[in-house]
């Protein structure tokens, strides 16, 4: 039976991961922060046998040998390790303070840097990093600062690991996703300009819901992602590679900025 540890696995992208790998067959090591949406992982999942949930910060020193010691102890391997946790409401370079800096590299660099050189002397042959980044990793995005940072240094790691590791067998990739429907993105949509510049220049009838992201990781940890190695695969529905503007977008008054 194959293992999986995910971060972030009690909401959003990570708690949709744990649910299709699981259905997979494989034992999921759940990673957060919150012990009641660890709970709600475990109902979720419903099979005490193939879950471990572990509530712990990831950017604390013991973090990884924790998560590392939890997986072993309890299913004796580790095949797939998915760095899935993350923060969102970046602000601009010029907005940022160090704390705020620190803050965005520790959980979405850092932490998953840290958790990857634990996990990785474990793994064997078919084994596989899934590191889940951004549209904000592959392009320059606007207020990205910190956030635009910390995701395109995890792509650059990715791009190494799958250098150094490949040899042994051991794929590493990353997922990026456009703005997605989960929770820690909902609210945004409240605000008519996020809503605007997301959505007219989307050029598909939706944006992605956490499935949408899972089911990419998920495909990146079977049978049909042997070959896939050091890419990114941008979840998007088409955002970050056209130019597209909606027909709403493209007869809208436009406006000079003294009349706003």
């Amino acid at each position: 039976m194959q293992v999986a540890i995910i971060t972030g696995a009690g909401s959003g992208i990570g708690l949709a991961t744990a649910r299709m790998l699981h259905d997979m067959g494989m034992a999921i090591v759940g990673i957060g922060r919150d012990p009641v949406k660890l709970k709600a992982l475990a109902e979720s999942i419903g099979d005490p046998g193939r879950l471990a949930a572990v509530s712990v910060d990831i950017t604390a020193k013991d973090a990884p040998k924790r998560i590392v010691d939890q997986a072993l102890e309890r299913f004796g391997r580790i095949d797939f390790l998915v760095n899935n946790a993350g923060i969102g409401s970046p602000r601009p370079l010029h907005e940022t303070d160090d704390d705020t800096l620190d803050h965005f590299l520790d959980i979405m660099l850092r932490a998953p840097f840290r958790l990857a050189r634990e996990v990785v002397p474990h793994m064997q042959s078919g084994s596989g990093v899934v590191n889940v980044t951004s549209t904000f990793a592959m392009i320059g995005g606007k207020r990205g600062g910190a956030y635009s940072a910390a995701k395109g240094g995890l792509k650059s790691l990715t791009e190494h690991m799958a250098c150094e590791y490949g040899p042994m067998g051991i794929r590493s990739n990353c997922v990026a996703p456009g703005v997605t429907m989960t929770d820690m993105v909902r609210h945004r949509f409240e605000d008519e300009t996020f809503k605007r510049v997301n959505v007219e220049t989307t050029p598909y009838p939706r944006l992605a819901e956490a499935e949408d992201i899972a089911s990419v990781i998920a495909f990146l940890c079977s049978a049909g992602g042997e070959m896939i190695n050091g890419q990114s695969i941008v979840v998007d529905g088409g955002w970050t590679r056209t130019k597209y503007l909606s027909p709403r977008a493209l007869t809208s008054r436009w406006i000079a900025s003294d009349e706003a």
